[in-house]
């Protein structure tokens, strides 16, 4: 019998998928809870990201690239911080209801 998708993020471990996508980020979490769905729109917006950073900095000066890295690297750290925080959650809701 094939667990269901909530019985399989349930097993798994909160802390886990918190520190996956937290530490390499890019919602390496959501691997580890078999939720491709959330997988993929996490890399698109940071693909997103990197994305509209390279495109806005084109034509930037040499003074102005590193305000540029500092935002870029916060976009990044927001999200992981966002994705971590969604995915530990996601396993409390599912806990709570069963």
């Amino acid at each position: 019998m094939t667990p269901t998708r909530e019985q399989i993020l349930a097993a798994s471990a909160g802390w886990v998928a918190v520190l996956l996508n937290v530490v390499p980020g890019l919602g390496a979490g959501y691997l580890y809870q078999r939720r491709w769905k959330a997988y993929w729109i996490t890399s698109a917006i940071a693909t997103s990201w990197f994305v509209a950073g390279v495109l806005l900095g084109q034509n930037a000066d040499a003074a102005a690239e590193g305000q540029n890295q500092l935002v870029g690297l916060l976009g990044l750290l927001a999200l992981a911080a966002g994705t971590a925080t969604e995915a530990g959650l996601a396993v409390k809701k599912v806990r709570l209801t069963d």
